[in-house]
């Protein structure tokens, strides 16, 4: 490509980042920036930008810095290397911070992804509040909006999870590049001959959104739009204007629906919510979860309608737990949401019709080591790992308490929960859907044994009565690469 050509590229990037920052305010006279520069190709080219429009802007002060995740061994090592190398070229100040994602990950329960991204943030927000910076710039852009939307499709997210990422949050998180697809970021770095690290776990494809990214939508821009990320992003545009639209219209209704607010528990009154659509019923839920979690990540659409479920035709003082230490616990006419202190690992009592009390847990993606989660309720653990290949894999351990699964047909996190009524699955070896209950009258399973079973969820949908028979759909195949093991133990 000619050189006048190459510039004439990375000037036009530079102006569509430019009207992005004066199009949602980003940057005022005077502010201080902080850079996340992970040492990607995002990072580079944000930072680089941001560089050349510093005096434009009138940015009072730049700075970069790099969480070290230790997930690659020596390469977040280089990686961090790299960043510090790049900071001091721009004669910038440089910040950087080394923790073990792994351990954290595991300490608190969280998929990879969330931890990582859970100590970055921490990270991010410390600096800036420590050092005076009154805006933290990250690279995220227009493909990564189109993935998440593709991932939250596929894990059956409510229209907030259609909202997609935002340009700017809490007035300090900024994303200038937005509107850039991956392209153009790799066209402006190539004009600019400018140096990037490869992060390698990025081609891995046991994880969906490098999936998404690497099969998905090249399949979809090829097969189907080839404009297909700016397809995806105006969708995102259009849900969360309408989402936006439609929560100012619920406020009223959760006003008058919520007879006690406090910063750690909400409660809603239930002869309140009767009549009102489904829809409202859930927004009012969401909103109340909303304003204790701080944000909605983490809760998914699923448990959302769980919450539902349990004002509408569950037990009198049934009880759901959901992740970030929410309860949400009915006493008769009054459905009670708290965040608690300590982690959710117990129900206080039994449901009035003197079932188990409804419980529902999310299982993470296992690594390394296998992850287990007890379910106090019925006293049993549930325990996932990866299995090694040349293990054997018997289809008829889907009646005892161990199932594999061809696990790349699953999204994680997994739920497990108890029965609920409607449950249908399509048991293995069959080519239709059954509901839960006609499979345990046709296997004559006892009442009192069938409201102790858990099942598992990928999806929204059942994957596995535990200890019974697994779901047809995600039964090990000839092509199977990866394969899940899931176990149900006496405690």
């Amino acid at each position: 490509m000619p050189a006048s050509q190459k510039d004439y590229r990375s000037n036009k990037i530079s102006k569509t980042v430019e009207r992005t920052l004066i199009d949602y305010e980003m940057v005022l006279p005077g502010d201080s920036i902080l850079v996340g520069v992970s040492g990607g190709p995002d990072s580079v080219a944000l930072l680089h930008i941001l560089s050349e429009l510093t005096e434009k802007f009138s940015i009072g002060r730049l700075a970069v810095c790099h969480l070290n995740h230790s997930l690659r061994g020596k390469d977040s090592d280089r990686d961090a290397e790299f960043v510090e190398s790049l900071a001091e070229k721009l004669h910038l100040p440089f910040y950087s911070k080394k923790e073990d994602v792994r351990r954290y990950r595991k300490t608190h329960k969280l998929s990879l992804e969330d931890a990582a991204r859970g100590v970055r943030y921490t990270f991010y927000h410390a600096l800036a509040r420590e050092n005076g910076f009154s805006k933290i710039a990250i690279g995220h852009h227009s493909d990564d909006n189109a993935e998440l939307l593709l991932m939250n499709l596929i894990r059956g997210s409510g229209s907030v999870g259609f909202s997609g990422i935002a340009a700017v949050r809490d007035n300090q998180i900024i994303r200038p590049l937005i509107r850039l697809k991956r392209t153009e970021i790799l066209h402006y770095l190539n004009a600019k001959n400018l140096k990037y690290r490869i992060d390698k776990s990025n081609d891995d494809k046991r994880f969906l959104r490098n999936r998404i990214r690497r099969e998905l939508i090249p399949l979809l821009e090829t097969n189907y739009n080839p404009r297909i990320v700016e397809t995806i992003n105006r969708f995102a545009s259009i849900i969360k204007s309408e989402d936006q639209l439609l929560e100012s219209a619920i406020t009223p209704f959760f006003d008058k629906t919520a007879s006690f607010l406090g910063s750690e528990e909400i409660t809603l009154s239930l002869p309140q919510l009767r009549g009102l659509h489904i829809a409202a019923k859930r927004r009012i839920v969401r909103k109340a979860i909303s304003i204790l979690k701080g944000n909605l990540r983490r809760i998914a659409f699923n448990q959302i309608d769980s919450a539902v479920h349990l004002m509408e035709k569950g037990p009198f003082y049934g009880m759901i737990h959901l992740p970030d230490r929410i309860r949400i616990h009915r006493n008769r006419h009054l459905l009670i949401i708290t965040r608690e202190k300590e982690s959710l690992r117990q129900v206080d009592g039994k449901s009035a019709a003197g079932k188990a009390p409804l419980f529902e847990y999310e299982v993470l993606e296992p690594g390394l080591n296998a992850e287990s989660v007890f379910i106090k309720e019925i006293g049993r653990h549930l325990r996932i790992s990866k299995a090694a290949m040349n293990e054997k894999f018997d289809s008829y351990h889907a009646g005892h308490p161990v199932a594999f699964f061809d696990m790349d047909s699953l999204s994680f996190p997994l739920i497990v929960r108890n029965l609920r009524p409607g449950d249908r699955f399509t048991p293995l070896g069959m080519a239709g859907t059954q509901k839960v209950k006609k499979f345990f009258i046709n296997h004559k399973i006892p009442k009192a044994q069938r409201w102790e079973c858990p099942v598992l969820l990928s999806k929204g949908k059942i994957i596995w009565v535990a200890g019974h028979r697994m779901d047809d759909s995600v039964k090990i195949k000839p092509l199977t690469k990866n394969v899940l093991k899931a176990e149900l133990l006496l405690a």
